[in-house]
């Protein structure tokens, strides 16, 4: 019995701190490595700090095949990007950096991500 209280104390406590936040529909548009470019709905999931990931809508797909894309900021206007593929394994596409001139744009050597 005490069990019981102490778990059902804990998920209270859980349900009280902030975690990840649901997923809302957005604009993204996609440039990887000289592949056609993505324009369209996706699904924006942000995390803390500023990281988020990205999902096309069922039956569409980022350039490469990639089914997601997660920026995970490490530092202030500095992420590591990685895409999720249909078999599962994220695959590192390199480090961005903010864009200046449009905030909701992460750059890398031969890629971009932009979630409106």
């Amino acid at each position: 019995m005490k069990l019981a209280f102490a778990l059902a104390g804990f998920a209270a406590a859980a349900a009280l701190l902030p975690g990840a936040a649901e997923a809302r529909a957005a604009r993204c548009v996609v440039v990887s490595n000289g592949m056609p470019t993505y324009r369209g709905p996706c699904n924006f999931t942000p995390e803390r700090g500023g990281t988020f990931h990205i999902a096309p809508p069922p039956g569409r797909e980022f350039p490469g095949g990639q089914t997601g894309i997660s920026v995970e900021v490490v530092e202030p206007g500095v992420a590591e990007v990685y895409g999720l593929t249909p078999r599962g394994p994220a695959s590192r596409w390199g480090t961005a950096v903010r864009s200046r001139r449009d905030r909701a744009c992460w750059n890398g050597p031969d890629f971009s991500v932009c979630a409106y």
